[in-house]
């Protein structure tokens, strides 16, 4: 029977001890079935649908969820895992990476890891057979999280492990978890019985308490002399606050001589952080005996006066103390100390100390919800299910975002992937929509309503199966510029106010015809003697300012100088439609945008450029036509007219103008990283250089800028000053072209290309 009764017991105890806790979940990337480890945890294969596998082999570390990673290409892309979680509950998330040189090229990977639309951190791979870990907190505001890799500048990204634990109750509690993650620095247990880690199932938690003793370099160094290691085998009531393991404060470190000093790198760091020191009194102290003393901070006097009596302040032995500074100024080498106060007669005592950096949260796109929401529909479709936020870091491959602090939406790029059904009505929410691709589909149903959306300027619905009517609603989208809806089952008559604003094409519906009116073909008669008219005068102005040449340099100046009207350029082909709407900035404005013009970033072709932020935290960079460029005045009507119309993710994103008083200006995205001329030969090259990975990159960035120009503006356009000086680098390190307004428009069906120089002095290019 006792026998009978020490089995029972022995069961119940084996199968507690391997029951993990709620919230918890263990990805073994590249895995391939499920398995138990030594820690009583259990591991699942990642299972993705992208991304390769590899095995590796490392002598130093047999564990077999490090046997195996999962690793992606190096492009444009983010590759995500996403995880269920319950909204406002707290998560202890932690990714670690061995190489293993699993490529077999020893080339060590860089990259980045975000948790959503937030960078978390860059993974720089310093040696095939350590392990780099990252762990952070944060509180659940949706029911899933997304981690993703992205934006690898050597090497290709991978994981080898993702790590999901749930925390009780407040724990890691903070005033800013609103706005803010906890990204884990330093997680310490002093007076450790040997160099192991203490984690699950001795923290229930699974957080990873690294033991004093392990040597590695700038990691406890500095140590008092005095310092000796202490413990007990006494239970620790440690149930309060964060809930620190049991075995970390049953040890602990004593400066015998009075005092505890130590200095590590804090990764992260220099930043503002949560750090928490852990006390509990483990010593029997006689009666005549006190254990007092204070923290040490260089540069923080304020922290030493509090005086630590563990006993007291716990309420007894045996018991947890936790102070801490929940928004603490920390430098990247900290050094602390910790000293016994006059009256005392023991030296100072530390268990354990955790110390956690601030992350700011990215809230993402403004989008995020709703293109989440019409990628749901397509639920069957791999790209339906890149993860993590529509634009940052980077965008999904089928989504372009503009350069807002909370990006929007700009281009939807869905050709021939077999949609099906009606148009999903989630579109009709994207009202910063500019460019909609949804040609050589399946879809059906008629065209939504695209009301209010003021900056959409190119639709392409071809080739698919939509009924109904061209909606006339589509007359009153003030940007449209390309209507493509060739070749499906459309019905009715064209609304007569896209026939002369739009270039159409609503060939192959059988059913659809243009609409017509009484006085159509007088109009056609009229018009053609107007505008050869028109023509005929142009003629005859132009050869009569051609003879005269610069004879009237100054009357042509004084005409071409005039202000451009504040509700946007009037098109030169038709003097009732307006142009795309470039917006008109004040000159007041730009003043104090750029504080009256204090801080000048370069100079060129139009004069001199300068560096501003408006209200709203946007930055600009601000062209300054001078007084005395002749080239500049006359070329602005045509820059501004240009660049209204041109958006595209290589090309540098235009603002507006301002022209008053004389004066005029240009607005474009304030590029952070200058120029790529200054970074091959100019100051940066001292500051950080840039590899040949990185040159590749950028170099196919710039060309994708130019492919852009050439084939995908209607008329094509023709930089003609293409140079290192005029590719421009964003805080991303990407490539952007810039200075394309004084490109050339080119004339369908021309042979040649005027030789004329409209860029650079004494430079032309092959073109």
């Amino acid at each position: 029977m006792e026998i009978s009764l020490l089995l029972f017991s022995l069961i119940l105890l084996l199968a507690s001890s391997s029951a993990q806790m709620p919230g918890f979940v263990s990805l073994d990337c590249g895995g391939e079935g499920v398995f138990t480890d030594d820690l009583g945890l259990e591991w699942t294969p990642d299972q993705l649908n992208y991304g390769e596998t590899s095995f590796i082999s490392v002598v130093n570390d047999t564990r077999k969820q490090y046997s195996t990673l999962r690793h992606f290409p190096a492009d444009s892309r983010k590759y995500c895992y996403t995880m269920n979680v319950t909204s406002r509950t707290r998560y202890l998330i932690r990714a670690t990476f061995l190489y293993g040189n699993f490529d077999n090229n020893n080339v060590y990977p860089k990259f980045d890891i975000s948790l959503g639309a937030t960078h978390w951190s860059t993974i720089v791979i310093s040696d095939a057979t350590t392990i780099e870990m990252r762990e952070l907190i944060f509180l659940a505001t949706s029911p899933t999280a997304s981690v993703c890799l992205s934006n690898a500048t050597t090497g290709q990204p991978f994981i080898s492990t993702l790590e999901l634990r749930q925390f009780n109750g407040s724990v890691y509690y903070t005033n800013f978890e609103q706005q803010f993650y906890l990204s884990v620095s330093a997680r310490i247990n002093f007076g450790a019985d040997d160099e192991a880690p203490i984690r699950y199932p001795d923290d229930p938690f699974d957080r990873i308490w690294l033991s004093d003793s392990v040597k590695k370099a700038n990691f406890l160094v500095d140590i008092a002399d005095g310092t000796k290691k202490v413990s007990t085998k006494l239970p620790i009531n440690v149930n309060k606050d964060e809930i620190p393991p049991e075995k970390v404060m049953q040890t602990a470190v004593v400066g015998t001589n009075g005092s505890l000093t130590y200095r590590l790198n804090l990764d992260g760091f220099p930043g503002f952080g949560w750090a928490v020191t852990y006390f509990a009194e483990i010593e029997d102290l006689a009666p005549d005996e006190s254990r007092k003393f204070r923290l040490v901070l260089p540069g923080n006097p304020e922290l030493s006066k509090a005086i630590v009596n563990i006993e007291e302040n716990a309420q007894g032995k045996y018991r947890l103390y936790e102070p801490g500074f929940t928004n603490l100024s920390l430098p990247f080498v900290l050094s602390f100390r910790f000293g016994k106060t006059s009256d005392s007669s023991k030296g100072p005592l530390l268990n354990a100390m955790e110390i956690n950096k601030y992350l700011e949260k990215n809230d993402g796109s403004q989008d995020g919800a709703v293109i989440s929401s019409f990628a749901s529909h397509y639920s069957s479709a791999d790209w339906a299910h890149e993860g993590g936020d529509p634009c940052l870091p980077v965008p999904w491959s089928w989504v372009e975002c503009n350069s807002d602090p909370q990006p929007r939406v700009v281009k939807i790029k869905l050709s021939s992937l077999n949609l099906t059904g009606d148009i999903p009505s989630d579109l009709t929410k994207l009202s910063g929509l500019v460019e909609l691709w949804l040609d050589g589909n399946s879809l059906t149903g008629p065209i939504p309503d695209f009301t209010g959306f003021v900056d959409l300027k190119i639709i392409h619905l071809e080739n698919n199966q939509l009924t109904g009517g061209l909606p006339s609603s589509l007359t009153n989208l003030q940007s449209l510029k390309e209507l493509y809806v060739q070749n499906n089952m459309l019905s009715g008559t064209v609304p007569l106010g896209l026939l002369n604003k739009v270039v159409l094409n609503y060939t192959g519906n059988v059913n659809l015809r243009k609409g017509k009116t009484s006085g159509s073909r007088v109009n056609i008669i009229i018009g053609t003697s107007v505008g050869a008219a028109v023509l005929v005068i142009v003629t005859i102005v132009s050869c009569l300012l051609l003879r005269k040449g610069k004879k009237k340099y100054h009357d042509q100046d004084h005409q071409l100088g005039r202000p451009l009207p504040r509700q946007g350029l009037l098109s030169s082909k038709s003097d009732a439609a307006p142009t795309e709407a470039a917006h008109c900035f004040s000159y007041s404005e730009i003043e104090e945008a750029t504080r009256n013009f204090e801080k000048k970033i370069g100079s060129g072709g139009f004069g001199v450029v300068y560096y501003g932020r408006m209200k709203d935290e946007r930055e600009i960079a601000v062209k300054v036509l001078t007084s005395n460029s002749y080239q500049g005045k006359r070329e602005f009507s045509n820059e501004v007219t240009l660049l209204s119309r041109i958006h595209h993710r290589n090309l540098v994103q235009f603002l507006g103008y301002c022209q008053e008083d004389g004066r005029s200006m240009l607005v474009y995205e304030f590029m952070h990283n200058g120029t790529l001329k200054e970074h091959l030969y100019g100051p940066l090259t001292r500051e950080q250089s840039i590899n040949w990975i990185k040159r590749l990159e950028i170099a196919e960035d710039a060309a994708k800028g130019i492919e852009y120009l050439h084939t995908g503006c209607v008329p094509a356009i023709i930089h003609r000053d293409l140079k290192s000086s005029n590719i421009l680098i964003d805080n991303h390190m990407r490539a952007k072209v810039s200075d394309f307004g004084l490109s050339k428009l080119a004339v369908d069906g021309a042979s040649h290309v005027s030789s004329i120089v409209r860029g650079t002095v004494g430079y032309l290019d092959p073109e």
